[in-house]
């Protein structure tokens, strides 16, 4: 299932800011040699992320996902000076393009890979965050915002990438289907709970943006 039409999608990307040559190259490199290329961001949904840390500005950014670096590199972009984003992965086959790009961004400094399990390593972070960016396991996103919740500061952001599943949340549910499943009743967590306001964002794959009250 495409995410949009592709005449919609073409004529959104033709009206967005353009994405910087390092992300081009980071996108094309992406679709030439990882597996699985759709997972990355890409240009829309890339200068979404972009929008929102430049809004917020933020001291702190969490991201639970790496791939290869495509949105670590777009949320890097509103940082603060002093900011500092962490973006966690249990996938070190990835390390040599992240490493090959990350390096390449003006917020190189800032950027903290760490390899791992994510639900091991958040506990151990600071608190106060002012972002958070899911797009991991689909199994595990209401373990990882109940990780995170309480260390979201109050007005802070946490996002969840891939909540339409292509469209798979309005279909019967399939035997087996744990990704989907697993998605579902994160979307209706979400929905429930009083200590956030939330958006089902309709863009690319879909996005739950969610404020903390």
């Amino acid at each position: 299932m495409e995410f949009l039409p592709e005449a919609i999608d073409t004529y959104s990307r033709n009206h967005t800011s353009i994405e910087s040559e390092l992300l081009r190259e980071l996108n094309r490199e992406t679709h030439l040699k990882i597996l699985s290329p759709r997972m990355l961001s890409g240009h829309l949904q890339g200068r979404f992320l972009s929008m929102i840390s430049h809004m917020l500005q933020p001291e702190f950014i969490l991201e639970i996902g790496t791939y290869t670096g495509y949105s670590a590199i777009c949320l890097s972009e509103g940082l603060s000076e002093n900011g500092k984003l962490v973006t966690i992965d249990n996938n070190r086959e990835l390390e040599p393009i992240l490493q090959k790009y990350l390096l390449k961004s003006e917020k190189a400094k800032q950027i903290e890979v760490v390899f791992g399990n994510a639900s091991e390593i958040i506990p151990k972070l600071p608190d106060r965050m002012d972002l958070v960016f899911i797009d991991a396991d689909k199994e595990n996103y209401a373990l990882y915002f109940d990780l995170v919740i309480e260390k979201v500061r109050s007005g802070g952001f946490i996002l969840a990438d891939n909540v339409l599943w292509s469209g798979k949340v309005v279909e019967p549910l399939k035997a087996n289907d744990r990704s989907t499943k697993a998605l579902m009743d994160f979307n209706e967590k979400v929905q429930r709970d009083s200590r956030v306001e939330n958006m089902l964002l309709p863009l690319r794959d879909g996005i739950m943006v969610m404020r903390k009250i």
